[in-house]
């Protein structure tokens, strides 16, 4: 097994775990990335690599907050297993238009928009409406509902009409998520929190498409490198989700807007002036 592989899957799987959860756009990052660090494997399957690597990011959650997640807890009476039950139905209810779209369209998304000129536009882009929201709902001293019990089917289905933005890359799935959950009055950790767990069922069903779409039949070299980027992603992920929700509660989100500015226009004068 050569070790520059293995130290380039490493750096990969920091990268996702750091910016799947954090609104700053992982597959983004991850093509950008990939201009410096060539992992020499085929393009079919760095292609499968750069969505199940997000299954290790995904376990993070489910790990962190298999409590309030989990409807059978023998911990929680009747009311809370119904709750858990409902928030379920919201979750899947929100992933339904991200899904199909994502199935119907997933060649043509790639084809045409994985690239560092859209991944620049959408972090630049998106990086001014985090401020500008940001701004006004500080003008407005609009405080939002803190609560996931709150949230109604029609908000969880305008959230995950936002969550269908995040198929271009360069987005971000929380960030487009988190920004339809703040505009539409939620808090930033329900915004966070619900955007979480969207991801769960999205990126399941994601990779299992990649993987189904790439065969079975793995090399062994291919095994390491996708368990070694799975297991780099799930523990930096839980440090990342520790981090935002500790960051939300004391901060809005104007400092990652900066980033996807700053982060957009160091992009196109690369492309620009170096490629």
């Amino acid at each position: 097994m050569d070790l520059i592989l293995i130290l380039k899957t490493i750096i990969l799987g920091i990268v996702e775990g750091i910016t799947e959860w954090l609104p700053i756009s992982s597959t983004g990052h991850l093509i950008l990335v990939d201009e410096f660090i060539n992992l020499n494997v085929s393009a079919a399957f760095k292609e499968m690599f750069d969505v199940v690597i997000q299954l290790g990011a995904i376990m993070a959650v489910v790990v962190l907050y298999f409590h309030k997640l989990n409807p059978l807890s023998p911990k929680k009476n009747r009311k809370q297993k119904h709750e858990t039950m409902v928030l379920w139905y919201k979750v899947i209810f929100a992933v339904l238009p991200a899904a199909v779209i994502g199935i119907l369209f997933d060649d043509a998304i790639h084809d045409r928009f994985f690239n560092p000129v859209v991944v620049a536009a959408t972090l630049i882009i998106y990086g001014v409406l985090f401020i500008v929201i940001e701004n006004h709902n500080e003008r407005s001293r609009r405080r939002g509902m803190d609560s996931l019990s709150g949230l109604t089917y029609r908000m969880a289905f305008i959230i995950g009409v936002f969550q269908v933005l995040s198929l271009i890359p360069g987005t971000s799935r929380s960030g487009a998520t988190i920004v339809g959950g703040i505009l539409i009055g939620c808090s930033r950790t329900v915004a966070a929190e619900f955007s979480f767990f969207l991801g769960i069922p999205v990126m399941f069903g994601a990779s299992l498409l990649k993987i189904l779409k790439f065969g079975l039949s793995f090399t062994g070299t291919e095994l390491v490198v996708l368990a070694i980027g799975m297991i780099v992603s799930f523990l930096v992920s839980i440090v990342s989700i520790k981090f935002l929700m500790g960051y939300v509660k004391r901060h809005d989100f104007k400092a990652f807007g900066v980033y996807r500015i700053i982060l957009g226009i160091l992009v196109i004068g690369y492309f620009m002036f170096f490629k």
